[in-house]
C-alpha cells in the first residue's frame, strides 16, 4: 500500500484514475490532476508548503516533489514527466515539460511550456527557463531551443507512455 496520510489537517487529492505505486508516499496538501501516475519510491511531500499538480503528469521512480515552508509552494502544469531520481523543490513548471533524470529544479525556479530540462542539470534558485528552451549542465544554461521533433517524440511521447505503463497495473 502506498503511503498517503494527511498533515496538519490536510490530506492528497488523487482522483480514482491515477496510479499510485505501491510504495509511493504521498502527504499533505498535495492535489493531483487526472491521468496522473507516482511511481515506485517516489515521494511528493506537501508538508510545509502545497503542492499542486496538473493532468498527465508522472512521478518516475525516486523523484522528489517538496516545497519550501511558507514560501515557495510547488505547482506542475499539465502533460509533465518528472524524471527518475529528479528533484523538484519549491517551484512552477508549466505545460508540456520534460525535466530529466537525475536533475534538480531548486526554490523560485520558473519552467515555461514547451522545455526540457537536460538529465543531471541543477537549476539554480530562481532561474527562469524560456518557453521552448532546452537547460543543461551545472549549473544549468540554455543550449538550444526544442523542435517540434522533441516536442512530440520525448516530452509527448513520454507523458503518453507514462499513462500506458501504469495501465498495466491496473489490469
Amino acid at each position: 500500500m502506498p503511503v498517503i496520510i494527511p498533515v496538519r489537517g490536510k490530506t492528497p487529492i488523487i482522483p480514482e484514475d491515477c496510479f499510485i505505486a505501491e510504495n509511493a508516499t504521498i502527504v499533505g496538501e498535495v492535489t493531483m490532476g487526472n491521468q496522473c501516475s507516482v511511481w515506485f519510491s517516489a515521494v511528493v511531500r506537501g508538508d510545509v508548503n502545497f503542492i499542486k499538480m496538473g493532468n498527465k503528469v508522472n512521478v518516475q521512480d525516486g523523484a522528489v516533489i517538496h516545497a519550501t515552508y511558507k514560501t515557495a509552494p510547488t505547482t506542475i502544469g499539465n502533460n509533465v514527466s518528472i524524471g527518475h531520481n529528479a528533484l523538484v523543490h519549491g517551484c512552477t513548471i508549466h505545460d508540456n515539460v520534460l525535466v530529466g533524470m537525475g536533475s534538480i529544479i531548486m526554490d523560485g525556479c520558473i519552467i515555461e511550456s514547451n522545455s526540457i530540462i537536460a538529465a543531471g542539470a541543477v537549476v539554480t534558485k530562481n532561474t527562469i527557463v524560456k518557453a521552448g528552451s532546452i537547460f543543461a549542465g551545472v549549473p544549468a544554461k540554455k543550449v538550444k531551443d526544442v523542435s517540434e521533433e522533441l516536442i512530440s517524440g520525448e516530452i509527448n511521447r513520454i507523458a503518453d507512455n507514462y499513462i500506458k505503463y501504469s495501465s498495466w497495473f491496473k489490469e
